[in-house]
């Protein structure tokens, strides 16, 4: 079974995310991706190819531990400019649903003042519980 998303009546109908998630089976922590290759090499320096790589990395890491995007329980998500985000949310979306379908998972977007790597503009980080499948 996927993760249950937990959207209650009483808070204001998310968008692009749930309120909170639930699952049962094993814990996999996905470490943060950023919108690299497997040559370690930004795949550009925009937003959006930089967000498409780092969540097709995640997607990758999930298939890696037998999971699907439906275990997802949650999502962080780091940038170092909302404006990138803002601007280009249907981009993000038609981007997001490419690599990660329809499951929308708790979610935090934050902006910080830089990351790790030199010219990241985005990093994706995860939590997911992967139900023992027959």
């Amino acid at each position: 079974m996927p993760a249950t998303l937990i959207n209650p009546p009483g808070l204001a109908k998310p968008g692009g995310y749930s309120h909170a998630a639930m699952g049962r089976g094993r814990t996999l922590a996905l470490a943060g991706q950023i919108g690299w290759d497997a040559h370690k090499k930004l795949v550009s320096s925009e937003f959006l190819p930089q967000w498409g790589q780092a969540l097709a990395n995640l997607a990758c890491v999930l298939a890696a531990a037998g999971a699907r995007p439906e275990d997802l329980l949650s999502l962080r998500i780091y940038v170092t400019d909302k404006r990138h985000y803002l601007g280009a949310l249907k981009e993000v979306g038609e981007t997001y649903r490419k690599h990660l379908g329809s499951h929308y998972p708790a979610m935090a977007l934050v902006q910080v003042a830089d990351l790790l790597e030199d010219g990241a503009l985005v990093e994706i980080e995860g939590l997911a519980v992967i139900e023992d499948r027959p």
